[in-house]
């Protein structure tokens, strides 16, 4: 086999574009033993690609047998759903505020409430004559210091 068209192969091998007839031509190549000393560093390659081929499981492989498992699973599901759907107990319905006042009962804390807003909102209106006066004081204050 030419050297030139060795080293082809080679670099189409380690671009993974070799076809298997092109692989067997690298394996015998490498496998005879007349291999140019600037390839020998691809010769353990090849030469252990021949021996893992002849390489053979001999050694018994116990089988143990399948155990329905997947039945029993479906079996305990189907129990706990069951069990599920006997102690149910659906929840009532939210209550509303119309279903437990009455609409003038509604009416009165409406009033209520608005009344408790207004006394409220005088009261935060008596803050901010308070706020001007912390501020004049903190003039004086801090000219006198």
């Amino acid at each position: 086999m030419e050297l030139h068209n060795i080293e082809k192969l080679i670099e189409k091998y380690f671009e993974a574009t070799t076809t298997v007839a092109e692989e067997e031509t690298l394996r015998k190549y490498f496998t005879e033993g007349n291999v140019a000393p600037h390839l020998e560093q691809h010769a353990p390659l090849f030469n252990y690609f021949t021996k893992a081929k002849e390489e053979r499981f001999t050694k018994q492989v116990p089988l143990k047998p399948r155990k329905n498992y997947l039945k029993w699973a479906s079996v305990a599901a189907i129990a706990i759903f069951m069990v599920g759907l006997y102690f149910y107990q659906p929840t009532p319905p939210p209550v509303t505020l119309a279903d437990e006042y009455t609409p003038e009962e509604i009416e009165s804390a409406k009033e209520a409430l608005a009344l408790l807003a207004m006394n409220f909102n005088k009261g935060t209106e008596q803050l901010n004559h308070l706020e001007e006066f912390e501020k004049t004081t903190n003039k004086f204050l801090t000219k006198n210091n």
